[in-house]
């Protein structure tokens, strides 16, 4: 109750769960899964899709009325292959983070592995970033990740990939 909540993947749901969530944004009410009571929830709700849905709703795929409940304030934000800065600033900052979780002390990383990961073209975006971080502090023994600590797919990704003419940031 006036909270907010976030539905991930949105654009893949089911033509049944959009009935569903629709009637229940429409009317601020939901039942539990095998409940018989009816709960109000006046909630701020945030939704995320790697699907087009203006097009999913032209192809017959997302509900219309869903689709125009939802897209109030549209914000398009690309994906990380596309926004080669923030890797670095990402690296440095997931680098802290599981190292502190961790125990360790935050380490750097070189000029050539971060080089590695900006040519990388991140098809599990943020999300393959932070596993990729959080298994690189865990298992790095050293107090510089280098490309050899890298899994094979970044070293052999960065021989393919030209060069990026991006900065690299490092802490």
């Amino acid at each position: 109750q006036g909270g907010t909540l976030f539905l991930d993947e949105i654009g893949d749901m089911s033509p049944a769960l959009q009935v569903k969530v629709l009637r229940a944004i429409q009317e601020k009410q939901f039942e539990r899964i095998g409940g018989m009571k009816t709960f109000e929830a006046d909630v701020r709700i945030i939704t995320a899709t790697h699907q087009n849905l203006e097009k999913a709703v032209e192809e017959k795929k997302f509900r219309e009325d869903l689709f125009y409940r939802i897209n109030v304030i549209p914000i398009h934000l690309p994906p990380l292959r596309e926004r080669g800065p923030d890797i670095a600033i990402l690296v440095n900052h997931f680098l802290q983070e599981f190292s502190a979780k961790k125990g360790k002390n935050p380490g750097n990383i070189s000029q050539e592995a971060m080089a590695c990961l900006m040519r990388y073209p991140w098809p599990g975006n943020v999300r393959e970033l932070q596993n990729l971080m959080e298994m690189l502090v865990v298992m790095t023994t050293n107090d510089e990740i280098t490309v050899d600590d890298l899994p094979d797919k970044f070293r052999f990704q960065s021989r393919r990939a030209p060069a990026s003419n991006m900065p690299v940031l490092i802490e």
